[in-house]
């Protein structure tokens, strides 16, 4: 008998009977429900991503557009890449955006690399939802809207409907099904880019987006 033949004779004896049971996560998470409100959600969320130094900004489903362009003035973008075929992107293609020029998201990003690293100031992205717990937003990367409109800019705008902000990430997993199937990148965001690599300090903005504006629509008197 070979070395080999020991070894893997050695892992098979050495085997359980029976595999282990998987844990009970349903049980683990269940003491740390909350049973909290929309709005307890909502403030905890901001509270967490504000703590990284994140702007929030509350408005409503009719609302944000404006919204969306009052910052964009505030702030002095010109340039804002989104996704076209969303249905945020197909609203901002409808309705524009005064002294900004919208870029539809086309192509590969070989075609357009030269725009999204130099000339694009602001891109925007819609979230799928956020985790009140951990202060995170989730967005899911596609076609329509690939991640590097979230990575690239210096400006990353997200819109996130406050009913999809869940307590904690099993909460998301779970009442999403995101067994059943996921994007090629999901990504959990929690803040403008950092690092802590110079001088072991926490700097902000050392690649990727330096700001990350979150618009969140809340339906106005909505507490649930």
């Amino acid at each position: 008998m070979s070395a080999r033949d020991r070894i893997l004779a050695k892992l098979r004896g050495s085997q359980p009977a029976q595999a282990n049971a998987l844990p009970d996560l349903a049980a683990h998470y269940a003491p740390r429900a909350r049973g909290e409100s929309k709005a307890e959600r909502l403030a905890r969320f901001r509270t967490g991503i504000e703590g990284f130094h994140a702007e929030v900004h509350i408005t409503t489903e009719s609302d944000w557009p404006t919204l969306l362009a009052s910052l964009c003035a505030d702030k002095q973008v010109g340039t804002l890449m989104f996704g076209a075929a969303t249905p945020a992107g197909r609203r901002l293609t409808g309705i524009g955006v005064p002294k900004v020029e919208l870029r539809p998201w086309a192509g590969q990003v070989e075609d357009i690399k030269a725009d999204l690293f130099h000339r694009i100031d602001a891109g925007f992205t819609q979230a799928r939802g956020a985790i009140a717990e951990t202060g995170s937003l989730i967005v899911w990367s596609s076609a329509a809207e690939p991640r590097s409109l979230s990575l690239v800019p210096p400006i990353h705008f997200a819109l996130l409907d406050a009913a999809t902000i869940h307590p904690t990430f099993y909460d998301a997993l779970v009442s999403e099904n995101w067994a059943a199937g996921l994007p090629t990148n999901a990504l959990l965001i929690s803040g403008p880019s950092k690092t802590a690599d110079i001088q072991q300090t926490l700097a902000y903005g050392a690649h990727g987006p330096k700001e990350l504006i979150v618009l969140v629509i809340n339906a106005e008197g909505d507490t649930a």
